[in-house]
């Protein structure tokens, strides 16, 4: 049955723009029939050879997690940019049209993707900085965050040489919030390299919520079904009996701040997200405002994707839970599967390890 479904591309118009947000005090629900969509077959994957890897020599962090990446993973020296950036939230146009200069100039063109080893910048003024190296700073979204913005090239590419083919490097954040925990989360990443099926099946967890404006997903949520091929039970839940998470391989859901995500069972390789309207801004600490991406991260996530300007709920700007799912179950990357899943791409930061790949086959053909 499954099998059907890797066949035909998604058409952008199919990622279709939310509904305007209704009152947060109304119930939501997601609809009672969900349908799977159909996707299409990707070739082949990225590997650590085209992975180009940015460290910031101003920022220690950056330095201390860039060469232990560097080094666990196997990247290419070759494929290693040292830049020097302020350490701050969000560059100036200027600041990065110097840093893409640099990219430009140290990288080779055998670099297809790219991993930046830093917390802070994470935006170019109201662009997300992953967004704006892999497809220009726009501008014109800083005067209007809710309106339309440029069409993602990846969104219905198919290949692994996104730069060869697309003169475009999707971009991923190497964040945490310490060099330890970036140590962990690396080796979550290693970890979870064709990590599955394994001989338990694992979870992904769709999880519907009473917050209208950010429930707008649970419409784009798959059925209910265990897909055997994979060993994965696709789960839909609501918030307000949601049952303890074991082995989690995704979870998504929308809320200003998620609770209990200590209490999840994660799986190395997992992916997470919440669709609100600042998770990008990542020196977002602490128990009040919303919650950060990166506190998925710490919680055992191994990437995470989240907006750092207000974007509205259009669905185009944050991650389709099918396509999330339905990539990533082929093989590819975190990076990858998170890429091919945002039609509007450039107010949202990726972050996480790019190359966990739970899914890679284990052997491949010569």
């Amino acid at each position: 049955m499954i099998a059907g479904l890797l066949a035909l591309p998604v058409r952008a118009q199919e990622v279709a723009p939310a509904p305007a947000p209704a009152p947060a005090s109304a119930t939501a629900s997601a609809p009672a029939a969900a349908t799977w969509l159909r996707v299409p077959r990707l070739q082949g994957r990225l590997t650590a050879a085209d992975l180009g890897l940015l460290i910031n020599t101003a920022d220690p962090y950056s330095v201390a997690v860039g060469e232990y990446y560097a080094g666990r993973r196997g990247i290419p020296e070759a494929n290693i940019a040292r830049v020097v950036l302020p350490l701050k939230a969000r560059l100036t146009a200027a600041e990065f049209a110097a840093l893409q200069a640099e990219v430009q100039a140290q990288l080779g063109p055998q670099v297809q993707a790219l991993a930046l080893a830093w917390n802070l910048p994470y935006a170019v003024e109201c662009n997300s900085i992953t967004s704006a190296l892999a497809m220009g700073f726009q501008p014109e979204i800083c005067q209007n965050g809710c309106g339309v913005s440029k069409l993602s090239p990846y969104f219905s590419y198919l290949g692994a040489r996104p730069h060869s083919d697309l003169g475009l490097r999707p971009a991923m954040l190497l964040a945490s919030r310490s060099v330890e925990a970036a140590q962990a989360l690396i080796e979550r990443g290693i970890e979870s390299d064709q990590s599955l099926p394994a001989f338990s099946s694992a979870n992904a967890y769709f999880v519907s919520t009473p917050d209208v404006a950010r429930n707008v997903r649970a419409a784009q949520f798959p059925p209910a079904t265990l897909l055997k091929p994979w060993g994965l039970e696709v789960r839909r839940e609501s918030s307000s009996a949601l049952p303890a998470l074991q082995r989690t391989l995704f979870y998504m859901t929308g809320l200003t701040r998620v609770a209990g995500l200590d209490s999840v069972d994660w799986l190395p390789g997992a992916l997470a997200d919440h669709l609100t309207s600042y998770g990008g801004q990542l020196d977002n600490v602490g128990p009040g405002g919303q919650m950060s991406a990166l506190d998925w991260l710490q919680a055992g996530a191994t990437a995470s994707y989240g907006t750092v300007s207000e974007p509205c709920n259009h669905l185009q700007k944050f991650p389709h839970p099918q396509l999330l799912l339905l990539f990533y179950l082929q093989g590819v990357t975190a990076l990858e599967a998170y890429w091919h899943s945002v039609a509007w791409p450039a107010q949202g930061v990726f972050v996480g390890e790019p190359l966990a790949a739970p899914f890679a086959p284990r052997f491949v053909p010569r």
